[in-house]
């Protein structure tokens, strides 16, 4: 594959997420610019398959720029969409100013256009790097209010740990057969990401609600934040409410809560990046909304 007139003596290469010398240069390149650790995904049976990464790797194989593209389909309003998402963009310092960047994102742009997806949805700290591409910022909100009545009995629930074989052989099986958490704004499916979020955060808890429904959630200063629900079909807020058997003043959803049998009220949300999309897609998105923070990428 030809490079970009700034990238002499590198070589361009494009899903290689199954050479594991250049899987574990990607994984040094995230290390090294954003001090995260995506060798986390292996215990969980590796990257997302459905990655297309767009790489420059040196001579010696270490990997010098990125760009990442891969499925993440979407609900909004009712309808299903065949969304890309985008991820691990670096670039190294020593090779930062030679166009490699826009080189890999126009690469990536054109593979998904290629193969047909309706929506491109990023999350980014420098919106205006993409708004030149027509990307749009959508204000993300969280949706608050005071607890509903819990449900009684109260349901059975236990602790999840990601350490536990059975328990991430289960949780598997419940991401790839969940139900979208909201008809208004949420993923379909994204079990990867999911799972590396519950690692990085170690304050997010994991709960199995009714034998049957993972509970992502939080809790402070007698705050529940509900971050994702995750099962063939969810629950009212009053039965998770119940389930955890929390002293709670007060809930804070991070999705839009048209399932939960409860309403909250909107609130911005104060996060570090912003969530961008383009496409005819997005032009359906008329209400405040989040991405879960489970959903992260």
């Amino acid at each position: 594959m030809t490079g970009t007139p700034g990238s002499e003596g590198l070589i361009l290469r494009q899903d290689y997420f199954n050479d594991p010398p250049a899987w574990s240069a990607l994984v040094d390149l995230l290390q090294d610019t954003f001090s995260i650790d995506i060798s986390l995904q292996d215990q969980f049976g590796g990257p997302d398959p459905s990655s297309m990464p767009f790489g420059y790797f040196d001579e010696t194989g270490r990997c010098v720029a990125n760009f990442s593209a891969f499925s993440m389909p979407l609900v909004i309003n009712g309808r299903f969409f065949k969304a890309a998402g985008y991820q691990s963009g670096a670039v190294r310092p020593d090779w930062r100013g030679r166009g490699l960047y826009r080189d890999l994102m126009q690469r990536a742009f054109a593979r998904t256009k290629a193969e047909g997806f309706e929506l491109d949805i990023l999350l980014t700290d420098k919106p205006a790097l993409y708004e030149r591409y027509g990307f749009r910022t959508f204000p993300q909100h969280v949706f608050a209010g005071p607890p509903p009545e819990t449900a009684e009995p109260p349901p059975p629930a236990r602790g999840l740990s990601l350490q536990d074989r059975d328990d991430l052989r289960l949780m598997k099986t419940l991401l790839q057969n969940r139900a979208p958490v909201s008809r208004r704004f949420a993923v379909v499916g994204q079990m990867e990401m999911f799972h590396l979020n519950a690692c990085f955060d170690r304050d997010i808890r994991l709960t199995l609600v009714t034998d049957a429904t993972i509970v992502a959630w939080k809790f402070h200063g007698h705050t529940l934040r509900l971050l994702d629900v995750a099962g063939p079909a969810i629950p009212p807020l009053a039965t998770i409410s119940s389930a955890l058997d929390l002293r709670t003043e007060r809930i804070e959803v991070c999705f839009p809560p048209d399932r939960l049998d409860w309403d909250g009220t909107p609130a911005p949300y104060q996060g570090y990046t912003s969530l961008m999309m383009r496409g005819d897609a997005a032009d359906n998105i008329d209400g405040p909304i989040m991405l879960s923070p489970m959903a992260e990428f």
